[in-house]
């Protein structure tokens, strides 16, 4: 049979997930259990639920993910699986997994760091990307510019300095009362309002010209709340939903266009659950294509976390030699581009 069969397992947050992948790019089989349902009783992720429900589901999804693969355990060349960074206790029952399995099967343990991975996810819908390419990481708790030099090289250019872009969209929509989670429920109520009926701030931090911060514009929302009911004014939603997912749109697409101009970068990708955002799709769409920039973004699928990208970012380490041994622990504040393991 030919080609490299790795078995992905993803649990940093609340998805419970495994996946076969061919070569980095052919997904066979991606499996997710999602937590949603429950966390959303909650307003948010609760840690020692994450925890017990990947207990729970974790040898599930993997027999899930094998069998619609139409695979065997045997036939896998690698066992790939994120260890940081992300909640420790969720994290720590995907490493356990991975590594009984790789034990049990006698196969190389491939660690995949979560962040890597989500810009992994361009390349299995984007057969003919390659590195050097720029990209914009964009999630509930991340927000890199990361220049990708090649599979297993990193460089990153630009970081929130506090709220994550998809942290802010949760605290948004809870102020709101469109509760968890906040990034689908911002981006459907913003459909019905104005972008322009508010004029929420954009942070630039000064020395570091592709760095974000979001913190501001979300005390700003919370200013803007508390005003209104203050002077009993009535609140129009949509129309706080519409502004304040403007403001953030236009930070990601300013800096993410101005750092590959200044890069001479003439591919930026987008990944990380926030790259499903439709405002903010349109808007780097529209922005690339004035610049003459190639724009690659996964699937919304493939941008929530999913253990298809661990898989194909663990085939690119896999053929670059990385393995790690049965001491391998869970690494909840892993940096992009620190050393392996």
């Amino acid at each position: 049979m030919d080609g490299t069969y790795i078995l992905g397992i993803e649990s940093s947050c609340d998805e419970t997930a495994a996946a076969v992948v061919k070569d980095g790019r052919t997904v066979l089989s991606n499996v997710i259990d999602s937590q949603i349902e429950i966390h959303t009783l909650y307003g948010g992720v609760v840690p020692e639920i994450a925890s017990r429900k990947h207990i729970e589901k974790i040898t599930q999804v993997i027999d899930a993910a094998l069998k619609q693969a139409g695979l065997p355990l045997e036939k896998m060349d690698a066992v790939s699986v994120t260890y940081g960074p992300g909640l420790v206790g969720a994290l720590l029952v995907g490493v356990g997994a991975a590594k009984g399995i790789a034990y049990a099967a006698d196969k190389p343990l491939v660690p995949v760091h979560h962040i890597e991975g989500h810009i992994a996810a361009t390349y299995i819908e984007y057969p003919e990307l390659e590195p050097p390419f720029l990209c914009l990481v964009v999630s509930g708790g991340h927000t890199h510019l990361v220049r990708v030099m090649d599979y297993d090289c990193f460089e990153v250019i630009g970081r929130t300095h506090d709220d994550a872009a998809g942290e802010a969209f949760d605290k948004v929509a809870r102020a709101i009362g469109l509760g968890y989670p906040g990034g689908p429920k911002i981006d459907k109520a913003a459909r019905e309002g104005n972008p322009a009926a508010i004029d929420f701030p954009r942070a630039k931090i000064s020395g570091a010209e592709f760095d974000f911060s979001f913190s501001g514009v979300k005390s700003a929302v919370l200013n803007y709340l508390n005003q209104c009911e203050m002077k009993q004014m009535e609140v129009n939603r949509a129309d706080v939903a519409a502004s304040f997912q403007q403001a953030v749109v236009d930070v990601l697409v300013e800096r993410s266009v101005a750092a590959a101009k200044r890069l001479g970068e003439k591919r930026l990708a987008v990944a990380g659950g926030v790259a499903a955002n439709s405002a903010l799709r349109k808007a780097m769409k529209e922005a690339c294509d004035r610049e003459g920039i190639a724009l690659c973004y996964p699937s919304p699928v493939y941008c929530t976390d999913n253990a298809a990208m661990i898989a194909a970012q663990g085939y690119y380490e896999f053929i670059k030699g990385h393995r790690a041994d049965f001491t391998l622990n869970a690494v909840p504040n892993l940096t992009v581009g620190e050393d392996r393991f």
